[in-house]
């Protein structure tokens, strides 16, 4: 087997976690990205929610089993073919801004949501185990930041060239090919990331042994996850986690003009960012409290965001209704954001995403809880984005038979209030740490295992014979040093 000299910064989770971000940047940010500046300026809002429709529910269904699939192919090759979606999906927006084919859309849409499904449970996995425990926050913040930056610049992009011009009548073939190429770097980048069993924290410890999983044990690995009665009580959580996606967007385009709905993405973005920074540096993982006590102060925080947001939001709502959005799109009087009565609603797009991030974070938080085993996190994840995606199909769905505004509002408002008591539920099973429970190899103890064999260290999935009796609860620094699986 050949053996591959790595510098020790590249073997570290954080490493790790920022190449995920950076993939994720490329592909996801992309593709929020341009859909921001528009299918070439298409307002048609009923085939944007029939493909993202679909997206979600391929999506759903597909993460059902994308965390086994992570586990069984590995999250370097699960995340290359989670990206390829991205690249057809932005493909299919500039052919229908250039051919008009509507077909070709909502198919790249059903594409991508299969390959989504796959990119995020790798993504998860890589995002919840890789860290130190007292990390998991810090991580999540760090990967968010970095992903959100690209819809962030593409928001830039919309708001620079509405701005300039007063509308965005279309997106150029150069923007198009532009965002292309980044998404194809971000596909290649996939590639960098190492497998868990290459990946030696801070304290010496190595994430994994076994590079991979087999099949036998995915299907147990399933029916043991379906039975966890803490998974059970976070599928509230998780339904609602992007529910409010296509309410939030629909006010956006109904009510909002060109430059404005610009404005918003980009305050969106930037609310994202900052409010991911905040709850996982400040929160999650606070120096000053244990970790069963962050991960009360987090929902204690995420729960008060939910009601004093959403109520302002309420008090906005009730003011208007679908017919009053289409009597100022006629009278092309849709709200601009040098009006007066655009006072404090690009305040509401930004604390919306703000706190977004931190119910994303305290998700993927408590799930990164429970375990540090990244075979297990990745079903976590894959379950998650399953029941997320189920739920985000669901809303798309009531927006395009054109439920009423203050409907869509209640529905997630009331989901997101909902899953707050079974998280806390869950929260009280959190232990302190997992690692007495868990099996923690050392890399120094893997080469003195085999120097004393006489020879080099073997390949990963030669490594699962050594003696797990030579672990031990002392760390030390740990060699840059760990074969190639």
């Amino acid at each position: 087997m050949v053996q591959l000299n790595l510098p020790a910064f590249y073997t570290t989770p954080l490493t790790q976690v920022i190449l995920v971000g950076i993939t994720c940047f490329a592909t996801v940010g992309m593709f929020s990205a341009v859909s921001n500046l528009g299918a070439g300026g298409s307002q048609d809002v009923i085939l944007s929610d029939i493909s993202q429709g679909v997206l979600y529910g391929m999506f759903a269904l597909t993460g059902l089993i994308s965390g086994g699939i992570n586990n069984l192919l590995g999250p370097r090759l699960t995340l290359f073919i989670g990206t390829l979606g991205y690249a057809l999906y932005v493909g299919a927006l500039w052919c229908f801004q250039t051919q008009g084919t509507r077909w070709f859309l909502i198919f790249a849409g059903a594409v991508l949501g299969f390959t989504a499904a796959l990119l995020w449970s790798a993504q998860g996995s890589i995002m919840m185990s890789y860290p130190l425990e007292k990390d998991k926050g810090k991580s999540f913040g760090i990967f968010w930041a970095i992903f959100q930056f690209g819809s962030f610049i593409g928001s830039v992009i919309a708001l620079a060239i509405n701005i300039r011009s007063g509308s965005l009548s279309a997106v150029s073939t150069s923007t198009y090919v532009a965002f292309i190429i980044i998404i194809f770097i971000g596909i290649a980048s996939a590639f960098l990331v190492l497998p868990p069993n290459r990946v030696i924290r801070s304290d010496g410890t190595i994430v994994k042994l076994e590079a991979a999983s087999k099949v036998h044990e995915e299907v147990i690995g399933m029916a043991h996850l379906l039975k966890d009665w803490r998974m059970i009580a976070l599928l509230p959580m998780f339904f609602a986690s992007n529910y409010f996606y296509a309410y939030q967007g629909a006010i956006n385009a109904g009510m909002f003009d060109g430059p404005t709905r610009a404005l918003n993405a980009t305050l969106e973005g930037a609310g994202a960012i900052i409010g991911a920074l905040l709850i996982g540096f400040f929160v999650l993982d606070s120096k000053w409290f244990g970790r069963r006590t962050r991960g009360y102060l987090g929902l204690a925080v995420v729960a008060a965001m939910t009601i004093i947001i959403w109520g302002v939001a309420l008090s906005w709502q009730v003011t208007f209704d679908r017919a009053d959005a289409k009597a100022l799109l006629d009278a092309a009087k849709l709200i601009n954001y040098k009006d007066e009565n655009y006072k404090g609603k690009g305040a509401l797009y930004f604390f919306y995403f703000f706190s977004d991030a931190c119910y994303q974070a305290l998700a993927y938080w408590i799930m990164s809880a429970l375990t540090n085993d990244p075979f297990q996190l990745a079903r976590f994840a894959g379950l998650y984005k399953a029941v997320q995606s189920a739920g985000a199909a669901g809303s798309f769905g009531m927006d395009a038979v054109a439920t009423p505004y203050l409907n869509e509002h209640l529905a997630s408002w009331i989901l997101m209030l909902v899953s707050y008591p079974l998280a806390f539920l869950v929260i009280r099973t959190v232990k302190e740490t997992n690692y007495d429970d868990e099996e923690t190899v050392y890399v120094d103890d893997i080469k003195r295992a085999e120097a004393e064999k006489g020879h080099a260290p073997p390949a990963a999935e030669e490594k699962s014979s050594i003696d797990k009796a030579s672990v031990k609860d002392a760390g030390e620094s740990p060699a840059p040093l760990v074969s190639d699986a």
